[in-house]
Formats: structure tokens, sequence, C-alpha cells
């Protein structure tokens, strides 16, 4: 009876920190931060070493939390202690603190708060050729940042023109063509997609913009061999990326690559996280020494050189699985993985990325 008690005391705890950690998140505390945070609070103050055994982070990287947990007045950073000791503030105080914070700046949201009515996800029916071909121009000139499409190799010239103005845009453009012929001229796909694979089995036709706005239906409407097929357009996010991992998770994989862009110019600014992925990879093959500058979601700099980069967006993949993209960042405060928009293993979620060259010899800079 005893033994049953504890096992669900132990469980009870298990949620309770489950909680916590949810909660905590809330608030843009990273995984890391949440972890640290709850070391010192169940020791209520500690030395580094201590909290980085607790926490299952560097001491060198706890140093650089607590300087930020310090900022949110969750704790207080003792340097005048030999060793340097983190302590817990009461969580009162934390609470206080915290909403203080959101008090502060509720002011400055309400002034560019514009109220509208609700927006409902929107679905179309496509049945006809000439309105799917329509629908996906219409999308890829509305692409701010990103565009995947899956298109058969014999629509790609009623869609070429937009694909270049895309890229001109500085869209980042994967696109697979399908039911692809043997022989082809690489020079034609020449800005108009950052990469490009080429499959010789029939695939659903694909577009997803944004990660926003979608197309998807049956290869045979695009290329006129099938009158009964149909298509759907939508703009929801959780669909269209569900749309997007299906692409990259399936079909992407499956294709042979055909052409790549070349590195750009260093240094650039990229808001979709996989391009400055591509473009990191390319740099990295061409021997370039080269740093990044993230800022996160939450509004972090953080920077140094480029360590490592994980992708499966171009051969040879260096990935795990294939919607992984990530970039490994050397900085003061010891190595740090970052990934981009629902990044759920890397340290922090960049909202974007200045890639610039490096001296060989220059060392990391300390994340801000």
């Amino acid at each position: 009876m005893t033994e049953d008690r504890e096992m669900k005391e132990d469980l009870n705890g298990d949620d309770e920190r489950r909680d916590l950690r949810r909660e905590l998140s809330v608030f843009g505390l990273s995984e890391k931060e949440i972890e640290t945070y709850l070391a010192v609070l169940e020791r209520g103050e500690a030395k580094a070493s201590t909290i980085s055994e607790d926490a299952g982070v560097s001491t060198r990287y706890v140093y650089s939390i607590a300087e930020r947990l310090e900022s949110r007045g969750l704790v207080q950073v003792n340097e005048h202690a030999a060793p340097t000791t983190v302590r817990a503030r009461p969580p009162s105080e934390a609470i206080n603190a915290l909403s203080e914070r959101l008090n502060a700046i509720t002011p400055a949201l309400e002034d560019r708060y514009a109220e509208t009515e609700p927006q409902t996800a929107q679905f179309e029916t496509v049945k006809s050729r000439q309105t799917a071909l329509k629908r996906l121009n219409a999308i890829l000139s509305g692409a701010e940042a990103e565009a995947f499409l899956s298109v058969p190799e014999r629509v790609f010239p009623g869609v070429q023109a937009e694909l270049a103005d895309a890229v001109d845009r500085g869209v980042f453009v994967l696109l697979l063509l399908s039911g692809a012929d043997a022989a082809v001229d690489d020079r034609r796909f020449d800005g108009t997609a950052s990469v490009v694979r080429r499959w010789r089995e029939d695939a659903p036709f694909m577009l997803i913009a944004d990660n926003r706005a979608a197309i998807v239906g049956d290869a045979g409407l695009l290329s006129g061999t099938h009158a009964d097929e149909t298509a759907v357009a939508l703009s929801q996010e959780h669909v269209a990326g569900s749309i997007l991992g299906t692409f990259v998770s399936s079909f992407w994989p499956v294709a042979k690559e055909t052409y790549v862009t070349e590195p750009c110019p260093l240094p650039a600014t990229f808001g979709a996280f996989r391009h400055a992925v591509l473009q990191a990879t390319l740099h990295e093959r061409a021997g370039t020494d080269f740093g990044a500058t993230v800022r996160t979601e939450s509004g972090l700099e953080l920077a140094g050189p480029v360590t490592r980069v994980r992708q499966a967006i171009t051969e040879p993949t260096t990935s795990d699985f294939p919607v992984e993209n990530g970039l490994i960042v050397e900085t003061d405060a010891g190595e740090i993985s970052v990934g981009g928009r629902g990044a759920f293993i890397e340290d922090y979620r960049a909202e974007s990325v200045t890639l610039h060259p490096i001296e060989p010899d220059e060392g990391g800079a300390e994340g801000r």
C-alpha cells in the first residue's frame, strides 16, 4: 500500500513539473531556461556547478541563462560570492515582476491593435485546370518568404514566370517536378528556385506558401489527363503546415536533386529560416568562414561562428529526420542550437538570421 502511494506521489510530481514547464513557456522561457529556473527554485540558492548538474546544462551556459532570468526578475545573481551563486526570488515577487513586464507593454499593444472581424478558414474546391493554374499562380504571387511547389514537369512553363518573380522578391523556393523525363537542361532552372528535384513517378500537385496558403490536388487536373479530378485551395495555418510536412517528408526525399542555387553574397539576412539553413550549407561546402547573428522569437540576440548545419533540403543531408533544420552556433556562453518556427528540439527559435563572413581566427560573440 505504501509503495502504491509513493508511486502515485511520484507520478503527481511529474505531472506538476510538466504543468510548470508548460506555464513558464508561456512567458517566453526556453526549455533550458525553464530547467535552470526550476533547479534554482528547488535549491533556493546554489552555485553554477550544482545548478548545471541538476538542470543538465553546461556550467558556462548557466551564467548566461542566470543573467536572462535575473533580467526577468526571477532570480538574483550574487557575483560577490566566491564562487558566484544564483538565488531564486520568492515566487510571489517573481510573478509580480513578470506581471509588471506584461502591464508595461499593454499600452503599446493597445496602440497597435486593430479590431477586426474574426477570420475563418477559407476552403475552395477547384474542378478545372484553368482555375487550378490561376489559384496556383495567385498563391505564388502572394508568397513573401518561402514557397514549396510540386507540379508535373509539363506544367513548369506555366508557372516559370511567377516562380522567377518570387525568387526576385527574395522568396525561398523548393521545386519538385514529377513525371519527369530522363534528360533536362538544368540551366532553365536558374532564377526560378533555390533547389529543384525531379521524380519520374506521378505525385499530387501541391503548393504551400509562407505556411499559410496552400493548394493540393491530383496531378491529372493540372496536366489535363483527367477531367474528373479536383483540388482544394485553402488558407489555414495548421492545415497548410500539415501539407508542408507531407511535401518535405514523403515526396522531397525520394526525388533526385537536379539543381541547386549558388551561395549568395554575405552578409545576408533571412526571414525564412530554411533559406538561411540552405545558404549556410552552401557556404559551408564552399569553405567560407562565416557566422550568424540570430534574433530569436523572444527578442534575444545570439551571435557567433556557425559550427554545424542540420538540414534535409539539399544532398547530402545532415539531419536525423526530413523536417529537421538547424544551425549550431558557438557563442561566448557556449554552443547553442537554433531552429525555425515551430522547432521543438533546438534551444532557440529564430525570428531572423543574418549570415556574415568572419576572419578564420575570430572567436564566438557572446549572445546578448
